[in-house]
């Protein structure tokens, strides 16, 4: 592995474990590189902070790409893929989201986009099918994998996987039709998160 991506996978590592402050030193160690090595590649944190977002973003998409042709069951595919996407840490990126780089530059809305377009193939194709209920959006899927795969305060993230997959499964079950009971308020649109 070449030691730009040896920086950003210890670096994603790093923000999941301790959140998006943690040293730069510390990023270089878990590489196994020298600082000067990292700041060689990354000038600053808000540069390493772009490519490990773009990374996780992009890997996602292509969790989204692999579910889709793992699965026969449109709504199988979707569970497979919001699991693979709890794996990547989606959720960790939240904390970084805030931080001090530029969220709407053209590698990251690009990427984001074609995340966007990947899980809105999964979301129609299993309402398609029947096997998603229709008064749910996108949205609801991205805030819900947020949601359920952020650490809780005061919480190691290490030990919360056990809990993650289990509540996400919990929240898939409750997508499945048909439905037991109507949602308040309305779906939440792409356009909805773009807004917040």
């Amino acid at each position: 592995m070449r030691n730009r991506e040896r920086i950003i996978a210890a670096a994603r590592e790093l923000f999941v474990e301790f959140g998006p402050d943690v040293a730069l030193d510390d990023v270089a160690r878990r590489a196994g590189v020298g600082n000067a090595t990292l700041y060689r590649n990354f000038p600053d944190r808000a540069a390493l902070t772009h490519e490990v977002v773009l990374a996780v973003t992009s890997r996602t998409t292509l969790r989204a790409a692999e579910a889709e042709a793992a699965e026969a069951d449109p709504f199988a595919a979707l569970s497979r893929f919001v699991h693979a996407a709890a794996d990547e840490r989606i959720g960790a990126l939240c904390p970084m989201l805030s931080g001090v780089f530029d969220r709407d530059h053209p590698d990251l809305l690009a990427e984001r986009g074609r995340l966007e377009e990947a899980v809105e193939g999964l979301v129609a194709r299993a309402q398609s099918a029947g096997r998603l209920r229709t008064d749910i959006a996108v949205g609801d899927v991205l805030v819900a994998l947020s949601q359920l795969t952020r650490p809780l305060p005061g919480i190691a993230c290490q030990g919360i996987d056990r809990f993650t997959h289990r509540h996400l499964q919990l929240f898939l079950d409750g997508l499945e039709t048909p439905a037991r009971s109507e949602l308040p308020g309305s779906a939440a649109t792409l356009e909805d998160l773009r807004r917040s």
